[in-house]
């Protein structure tokens, strides 16, 4: 009996789906390894020198050992940290452009610009990489030794003190703005484009308190260019233990830390956004990035992007709160 012609042709069609579909596997298996085939950048929101630039560089860099690739870090100062969204959010999707970003960025901007160019819809979220408390600083010629007399000293001297901060929004102005309220006393805001810039102006007394980031403060206090009086977070800090916190300090219950996480553009292929994650844990859990971490006072995390979605939400309710009582606002 001859053969069906039409029968074997299935067959063949059959068999090459077969092979196609079998070959198909292992580049679907592979396609999260193949990340990254080239050199990633990391934007980070404001100027060289600061807590945020300092963790970007201090990750960025073993990152790059393992993946065996340039990590680049590139400083976008300005506006808040809305220069550096902006030219992340209209990056390619593809994982090659990172941004370091302080959580202000998601929890604050929102309440302050009537016209904000982003959304923390215009990202993917990756993972918190690291958390830190403030320390209340003040300018080496200020008449006072501890967090008392500031307090006593700012509600009683005229003309008000000016605090510096990284730029209208930024975590060190919250900070000050939040222990501002706290205490009562009447300060001047004064922004600059980065938290360094701020210190460098307190050293020299054009500013008199700044609330900034342990990292960025610490040549500061190692020089003793500046006076530290307390630590903003619920416990003292490994880099300092002998620094008060507020709380202990003579204002009970406050507590401010600011923390820096890892987005992408929004559209980013979700098995690269889990191999940033994954790795960036890999190497927060190395020894010598936590004690580095340690000695810059700052707290590993690591979470998950849907950890660090929730984290936005909860903190943006607590300083919508704040940005409504002190009657914040940027434009």
């Amino acid at each position: 009996m001859p053969k069906n012609p039409v029968r074997g042709i299935g067959r063949r069609l059959l068999l090459v789906a077969s092979l196609s579909f079998a070959f198909q596997i292992p580049s679907i298996a592979h396609a999260e390894d193949a990340y990254p085939g080239q050199p990633v950048r990391i934007i980070v929101p404001f100027s060289a020198g600061g807590s945020t630039d300092v963790l970007a560089r201090t990750i960025g860099q073993r990152l790059g050992t393992l993946w065996k690739q340039s990590v680049v870090v590139d400083n976008r100062p300005g506006a808040g940290g809305m220069i550096a969204a902006q030219v992340e959010a209209k990056s390619s999707p593809d994982g090659y452009t990172l941004m370091l970003a302080s959580g202000s960025m998601f929890t604050v901007n929102q309440y302050i610009y009537k016209q904000l160019p982003y959304s923390i819809k215009d990202f993917s979220c990756i993972t918190t990489v690291a958390s830190n408390p403030m320390v209340v600083a003040v300018a080496p010629t200020m008449p006072v030794s501890n967090l008392k007399e500031l307090i006593t000293f700012g509600k009683t001297h005229h003309p008000k003190l000016n605090f510096g901060s990284a730029g209208i929004g930024s975590q060190v102005h919250m900070a000050d703005e939040a222990f501002a309220d706290a205490t009562g006393i009447p300060m001047v805001h004064v922004p600059y484009k980065g938290e360094v810039l701020a210190l460098n102006d307190l050293m020299a007394d054009r500013v008199q308190v700044v609330l900034p980031n342990i990292a960025a403060a610490m040549p500061f206090i190692k020089g003793k260019t500046v006076k530290v009086l307390a630590v903003t977070g619920d416990h003292r800090s490994s880099a300092w233990p002998d620094v008060p916190t507020v709380s202990e300090a003579g204002v009970p219950g406050f507590n401010v830390t600011g923390w820096f996480a890892l987005v992408a553009p929004a559209g980013t292929p979700p098995d690269v956004v889990s191999k940033i994650q994954k790795d960036t844990v890999k190497v927060l859990a190395d020894p010598d990035v936590r004690q580095r971490l340690a000695v810059l006072g700052m707290d590993p995390v690591g979470d998950t992007p849907q950890q660090l979605q929730s984290r936005i939400a909860t903190e943006s309710a607590k300083w919508q709160k704040i940005i409504s009582s002190r009657n914040i606002a940027a434009n």
